[in-house]
């Protein structure tokens, strides 16, 4: 049951959340999201004891972040973090926590404020390209990526992005392709694919 309703949260919500990673220019006027009290907890672990990720690094782009929780705001929409913090990783906790069978799903910006983001070069990652995710528990949990894709934001895989997985899996979303002025968006996501090392 649990599943089921991790995976409807984030079918209803991920959408949203996509179109709005990336940013508009600095002085375009697009108004930043704004985090809530669901956005970020100093707690170490789940409400039902699963501990949650605190870190993640990928050598291969030298991008290193900590991560915030990105819940949901009050028109169930994921709070992505704001774009004046290009550089802040977020775990959205409806998904898998790392290390848990299943996807456990990040985010972050391409750029923002001019400037680029933690996950600017992530369209970079090939198969085999180590990603590392660190616990509050300190234990770093080391994931391989299996593929990467760029797909326009209508035509988003959810069934791979959040079905169920029997191995521990992170699926890294941030945009891409071209900027779309008037929507104050990218058109595409890049999405990277990535399991649990041995």
């Amino acid at each position: 049951m649990r599943r089921k309703l991790m995976g409807g949260l984030i079918a209803a919500t991920l959408t949203f959340a996509l179109a709005a990673c990336g940013s508009p220019p600095a002085n375009s006027g697009a108004p930043a999201p704004t985090p809530t009290s669901d956005a970020a907890t100093p707690a170490g672990s789940t409400e039902d004891g699963r501990i949650k990720p605190a870190n993640v690094r990928i050598p291969k782009i030298s991008a290193e972040s900590t991560l915030v929780e990105a819940g949901l705001d009050n028109n169930k929409s994921i709070v992505v973090p704001p774009v004046d913090q290009p550089m802040q990783a977020a775990w959205y906790k409806y998904s898998q926590v790392p290390g848990d069978a299943g996807p456990s799903i990040l985010l972050g910006h391409v750029d923002g404020n001019k400037k680029p983001g933690i996950f600017y070069k992530l369209h970079e990652l090939k198969v085999g390209d180590e990603i590392f995710v660190k616990r509050k528990d300190g234990k770093e949990l080391r994931f391989v990526t299996t593929r990467t894709e760029q797909v326009p934001k209508e035509q988003l895989p959810e069934q791979a992005i959040y079905g169920e997985t029997p191995e521990s899996e992170l699926r890294l979303i941030t945009c891409g392709g071209v900027f779309d002025k008037a929507a104050h968006s990218y058109k595409d996501n890049v999405i990277v694919y990535a399991k649990l090392a041995a």
